[in-house]
């Protein structure tokens, strides 16, 4: 079994302690975290007032009167060009002056 003896214990702990103050001795300074952390701040902070500010809207938004159908809802547009020659196999009765719809009509 590992670590039976109180002796194997303190020597764990100091080689734990001996690694931790090497990697302290060893580590660059930390600006280069103190960077990171001070940009992560500022564009949390920028989120934090856009999220903000889009639920104050909202908020107003949601006690602005509803908009009713009336003011959403357009009449059809009328086409330009309506075609209302028969179709091949329309069984309706041609008027004066009017031709059948061929397919050479058709206008791409």
């Amino acid at each position: 079994m590992l670590f039976t003896t109180t002796t194997q214990w303190v020597a764990l702990a100091v080689a734990l302690v001996a690694g931790w103050l090497f990697g302290l001795a060893s580590h660059p300074g930390g600006a280069r975290w103190k960077r990171r952390y001070l940009t992560e701040r500022d564009a949390h902070a920028d989120t934090t007032k856009r999220v903000t500010e889009l639920e104050r809207d909202n908020a107003r938004l949601a006690k602005a009167a509803p908009v009713s159908a009336n003011m959403t809802a357009r009449p059809a547009a009328e086409p330009a060009y309506r075609d209302e020659r028969p179709l091949p196999g329309d069984d309706r009765p041609l008027r004066e002056g009017e031709r059948p719809y061929r397919d050479e009509d058709r206008r791409i």
